[in-house]
């Protein structure tokens, strides 16, 4: 999942981005809000991380530095994409502006890297309808460990090869467009080629024969994860 985390402490955005990439997750950062804005219009996100007490930028005049005016703007132009909010403020009417202005969740600081984790896994899910466990043929993914199965063996996979299959499993049977899927995997400043993409789809098809799991190409669509005839 591509994630991205809006946050004007230094250390902290570092902090939470290890930990974040080391639990599987790709991260972007930003540290204002105009810099926030401006990922949040260009690149699709799987969930976005947001501090709502964002310092005000010099001859800035778009946004007030204001976190929850970010999310206002946001969701104002349609964007659904879930928001955790992250802050310091934990009074019950800020908490309530902030869920009032979009937020799908709230955590006041100081909080555990953990929990973030447990309630990023939990907003994804609630959005996109998806149960702990999909299981497609013999292969199972697990959603709460991040894990993957063939049976009872785990199929361990690079991280961009893993963020592939788990967008065509989120559900599997739905087409997914090379666009999308390119987007998951590209780095914000590199579009990934077409034929890099072909690539990653060659490997996971070698890798899943026998699973019962196969991967159909649709040609001008996409691509779709579907239980392969016996």
């Amino acid at each position: 999942m591509r994630i991205l985390l809006i946050e004007d402490d230094a250390t902290l955005q570092r902090v939470m981005s290890r930990a974040l990439t080391d639990a599987g997750y790709r991260v972007d950062g930003a540290q204002t809000a105009h810099a926030g804005e401006h990922l949040w219009r260009v690149q699709a996100y799987d969930a976005i991380l947001l501090d709502l007490n964002l310092p005000r930028e010099e001859g800035s005049n778009q946004l007030d530095g204001h976190g929850l005016q970010l999310l206002r703007a946001a969701r104002a132009r349609g964007d659904k994409t879930p928001v955790l909010i992250l802050t310091a403020r934990d009074r019950t009417e800020e908490r309530i502006a902030g869920l009032n202005a979009g937020a799908d969740d709230y955590l006041g600081k100081p909080f555990d890297l953990g929990e973030v984790e447990a309630r990023l896994r939990a907003l994804t899910r609630r959005t996109v309808g998806l149960n702990e466990a999909v299981v497609v043929g013999q292969l199972r993914l697990d959603r709460t460990q991040r894990r993957l199965f063939v049976g009872e063996t785990e199929l361990v996979l690079p991280a961009r090869e893993f963020e592939v299959l788990w967008e065509l499993m989120s559900p599997p049977g739905r087409a997914v467009s090379k666009r999308v899927l390119s987007e998951k995997l590209s780095d914000f400043d590199a579009a990934l080629a077409d034929n890099a993409l072909e690539a990653f789809i060659s490997r996971l098809r070698k890798k899943l024969a026998g699973s019962g799991a196969g991967i159909r190409t649709l040609r001008g669509i996409g691509y779709l994860l579907e239980e392969e005839a016996t």
